[in-house]
């Protein structure tokens, strides 16, 4: 990545460790000031990075998960003036960077985007507002309420955090009667390890089940205006636990529903005002499409949920491949006030495989060397190892390890990753 910046020009509010560490393969030296919540640095080391990575200037303490003020922070360290761009590291940082990035006069999501897209009742609200699909939902306030919106709606629901990101807490129930056993997961989710110890407040949403197929949205937006889209295919868990399995970059749906659902984003970036950086959001295509025959039919978009910074699970990466053009280059660019030189459509496909080991402690893996030799494939990840104890898949954080691959199109690169991710083989006692 070439990008002009000098030492200290770039803030980074929450910190992402993969992040951090690509950064320092791609970024000057001491170009990068990371501003943390005070007890996340001393629970994660954050300040031990410096040092180790050369792209680190500094780590600043700040509050900014349950309140931010940018004018303290300002004041207590003023030579946080001289960035020249500023980014979400996380997602509970989202807010902040967005009021920093304003109050520095710097491009930005905007601070009232930035809340709307970080709390999932409101951009249900302002989705309905824009007339975007829905599928039905409610504030719940405890487990009675979640069971009769539940038997309101066929009898299943879903229920979610409104403030949670990588499948924290979400669950899909199945009977009314596995709520009350359920309702604690969702109402009290785990902490992740990048979540300050003071909480984050959550309610909980309720909401009708959608049956179809699952897709995301990428858009990177320059001062309101949509200069890059892309549309990703998930792969998801079956049952209660709805965690990604697996993205390919680019989609392989037909052009008329890809083209439906960049519009969909479109309009739910125009809502919300969202001015600068990218919108991640999700959807569940539900067909028919009014007016089309039955073999045409693509169904309509429904929102899922949407995040106004970079996606997880190496998304970022497959739009890289995919479109062969550094994606978070680019997004950095835009964040500085530029306008990017882009690509209109893809020159290839990528896919990522996630590796779902059993639960338990790991006693032996084999097949990484095969895996590496299945054609098309560019990297394969083990996140665990013998010795090494196994929880259950119940969010993204649970996964142990991906496989990524490259093909000519959207089906010989997931064939390949799916190929990969089959020769390996990790056995827990």
């Amino acid at each position: 990545m070439d990008l002009d910046l000098g030492p200290a020009e770039m803030i980074v509010v929450g910190a992402s460790l993969g992040t951090l560490r690509w950064f320092d393969e791609e970024l000057p030296a001491g170009s990068v000031v990371v501003v943390e919540e005070p007890d996340v640095i001393s629970r994660r080391g954050i300040d031990e990075l410096v040092g180790r990575l050369s792209v680190l200037a500094r780590v600043v303490p700040a509050e900014y998960q349950t309140g931010f003020d940018a004018d303290a922070l300002l004041a207590r360290e003023p030579d946080l003036a001289r960035a020249r761009l500023v980014m979400p590291g996380l997602e509970y940082a989202v807010g902040a960077a967005a009021r920093l990035a304003t109050r520095l006069g710097l491009p930005g999501a905007g601070a009232e985007a930035a809340d709307v897209f970080s709390d999932k009742h409101r951009m249900r609200l302002l989705a309905a507002d824009a007339g975007l699909p829905n599928p039905a939902y409610e504030l719940v306030g405890g487990p009675a309420e979640a069971v009769e919106f539940a038997r309101r709606h066929g009898g299943r629901c879903v229920l979610k955090p409104t403030r949670r990101s990588g499948s924290l807490g979400v669950r899909l129930v199945a009977d009314p009667a596995e709520i009350p056993a359920a309702w604690a997961a969702t109402a009290a989710p785990e902490a992740p390890p990048e979540a300050t110890d003071r909480g984050l407040p959550t309610q909980v949403l309720a909401e009708q089940v959608l049956d179809g197929r699952e897709h995301s949205v990428e858009l990177l937006v320059a001062d309101g205006e949509v200069i890059f889209g892309n549309v990703t295919d998930k792969r998801v868990l079956p049952g209660p636990l709805p965690v990604e399995t697996g993205h390919t970059v680019p989609s392989a749906l037909p052009g008329a529903v890809r083209r439906d659902l960049l519009d969909a984003a479109g309009r739910l970036c125009a809502a919300a005002g969202f001015r600068t950086g990218v919108l991640h959001s999700e959807w569940i295509v539900v067909g028919p499409r009014p007016g089309t025959e039955p073999a045409e039919a693509g169904g309509v978009p429904h929102l899922v949920e949407c995040a106004a910074r970079l996606p997880g699970d190496m998304i970022t990466a497959l739009i890289s491949i995919g479109y062969e053009f550094g994606f978070i280059d680019a997004y950095l660019r835009v964040l500085r006030g530029e306008r990017p030189a882009l690509p209109t459509r893809p020159t290839g496909a990528a896919a990522v495989e996630f590796l779902l080991a059993d639960p338990g402690t790991v006693t032996g893996v084999e097949g990484l060397r095969p895996a590496r030799r299945v054609p098309g494939v560019l990297e394969v990840q083990l996140d665990t190892a013998v010795g090494a104890t196994v929880a259950p898949v119940t969010s993204s954080g649970r996964r142990s390890g991906h496989v990524l691959a490259w093909g000519v199109d959207p089906a010989e690169a997931e064939r390949a990753a799916r190929a990969a991710a089959a020769e390996i083989r990790v056995t827990v006692a």
